[in-house]
């Protein structure tokens, strides 16, 4: 391992950087963008759009093609998945996560159908604060919307240490890698602890979470600080990638990717493409990562180049 990733937690190839595209999410609702894609449809079409831009790996939620809301069966994921596989080289990196109002059980579903090269893990319990965008809309499009926000002023996002074991007995023997999605400081210990009892396999695909109510902010010293303690926890067995949500993305991005980090955008994590200005597309976000790694002098990742960076598996070794 070279002295670069070894101080950096970022690539083992050189000047290379992966970019995540998260494509709809189950956080933000239908009235927030008229650009978020619901659809199996306008899913797989925003993820083949950012596959094109430079994404070389496709962050996947499943939402009812009706009504916005998050749909975490294994058929919704049916709809979409053979569709972007077919179409693109990128990584396919299903969710675990699902939403925050639904039980591990049903989370773990379609990673455990798929197989895919990567799935999301979630290290750790948070509040799980929407009820404060409430106020910015003065109606829903849809009738569960307005009560989806306003209930999670009483909502604990529940990843429990029991809860991490069953997602990772569930998935591991299908040879699928997990990005660990760390929201806190302590949810880094958690992966030192599973990394200690032999559950978790090195590199360490960490990604940062910065900015949700209920977790860690978007300061640039609580960047600092994640990166620093995984450093220190990690050494060269990990590989570093962040998100910002809403709109700390791209300076955090621009942060991250400085330090030596990989960087995931998409309209699950913000619905902006600067001050005041939606996002038209997942793409769109996309290309404006893209600037700020080649105007830091460094390259955007292919996706066989992000298999060999996260050790992935290979797309011919996936369910669908």
């Amino acid at each position: 391992m070279s002295e670069t990733a070894r101080v950096t937690g970022g690539s083992t190839i050189k000047g290379k950087v992966i970019i995540t595209c998260a494509i709809t999410g189950a956080i933000h609702t239908p009235t927030m963008s008229p650009y978020l894609p619901i659809t199996p449809d306008e899913i797989a079409k925003e993820a083949l759009a950012a596959a094109d831009a430079g994404a070389a790996i496709l962050h996947l939620h499943a939402r009812d093609p009706e009504t916005g809301k998050p749909d975490q069966t294994p058929e919704a994921f049916a709809r979409f998945l053979p569709r972007i596989k077919q179409n693109t080289k990128a990584a396919i990196n299903i969710t675990t996560g699902g939403s925050p109002y639904m039980k591990v059980e049903e989370r773990v579903k379609p990673a455990a159908t798929f197989k895919p090269e990567v799935a999301s893990l979630n290290m750790g319990s948070i509040n799980f604060g929407l009820y404060h965008l409430v106020d910015k809309y003065k109606e829903f499009k849809f009738d569960w919307e307005k009560p989806h926000l306003e209930a999670t002023r009483d909502l604990v996002f529940r990843n429990s240490f029991k809860d991490i074991e069953y997602i990772l007995a569930t998935c591991y023997d299908n040879g699928t890698r997990f990005e660990f999605e760390c929201y806190d400081i302590a949810h880094l210990y958690n992966l030192a602890h599973f990394a200690d009892r032999g559950l978790v396999k090195a590199p360490f695909f960490v990604q940062s979470v910065f900015g949700l109510l209920g977790a860690i902010g978007t300061h640039p010293e609580d960047i600092a600080h994640m990166k620093r303690t995984a450093d220190r926890l990690f050494g060269d067995s990990f590989r570093w990638s962040v998100l910002g949500a809403g709109s700390s993305q791209l300076r955090i991005a621009a942060q991250a990717a400085a330090l030596g980090g990989n960087i995931r955008v998409g309209l699950e994590d913000s619905l902006w493409a600067g001050k005041g200005k939606l996002a038209k597309s997942n793409a769109e976000q996309v290309l404006l990562a893209r600037k700020i790694i080649e105007g830091l002098g460094m390259e955007v990742a292919t996706p066989d180049e992000a298999r060999e960076i996260l050790q992935l598996k290979g797309g011919d070794k996936v369910a669908f």
